[in-house]
């Protein structure tokens, strides 16, 4: 644990980065895709809006609904590395889920960005489980989940 909290900057560093960088690509990926469409925009773009936008929908009513601790709920357990507010909703990660399935749409356009955004999900389920805020099942879950609605998705659309 004294490796983790020494490198505490660095964590939420790496946590803020991706967070951001993942919601930064997404939009400038809709707004590519609307730019270099050759055809009825709204039957080549839309896909790449629903499927992301209804499993978020599904995945945030889930986590709400069951309401899984974080670590951090435990009687005893350490403050997060990664400020979090609120109690519960830990399962599955949603940040994990979002940059999986983010990976995903990414990779239907443009495998080689799909395939290196998924290695910048890895590495955010680590630090969101080094930085205290979800357990190992919670973003394994995420991460799941998102590549699985991501292909099942985009089958049927």
């Amino acid at each position: 644990m004294n490796l983790l909290k020494n490198n505490a900057k660095t964590i939420i560093a790496v946590d803020k980065i991706l967070t951001t960088a993942i919601y930064i690509f997404y939009p400038a990926l809709i707004v590519y895709l609307a730019v270099s469409c050759r055809g009825n925009w709204m039957t080549e773009l839309m896909p790449y809006i629903v499927v992301p936008g209804v499993s978020f929908v599904l995945v945030s009513i889930f986590r709400h609904l069951y309401n899984a601790p974080r670590p951090y709920d435990e009687p005893g357990a350490p403050e997060p590395i990664i400020k979090k507010d609120s109690p519960g909703k830990s399962f599955p990660s949603r940040h994990v889920f979002s940059i999986f399935i983010i990976a995903v749409t990414a990779f239907m356009v443009q495998p080689v960005s799909g395939i290196l955004i998924g290695i910048a999900g890895v590495i955010l389920a680590i630090i969101r489980v080094a930085g205290g805020v979800h357990y190992p099942r919670d973003v394994i879950a995420g991460a799941i989940i998102g590549v699985a609605l991501g292909l099942i998705g985009y089958a049927i659309l």
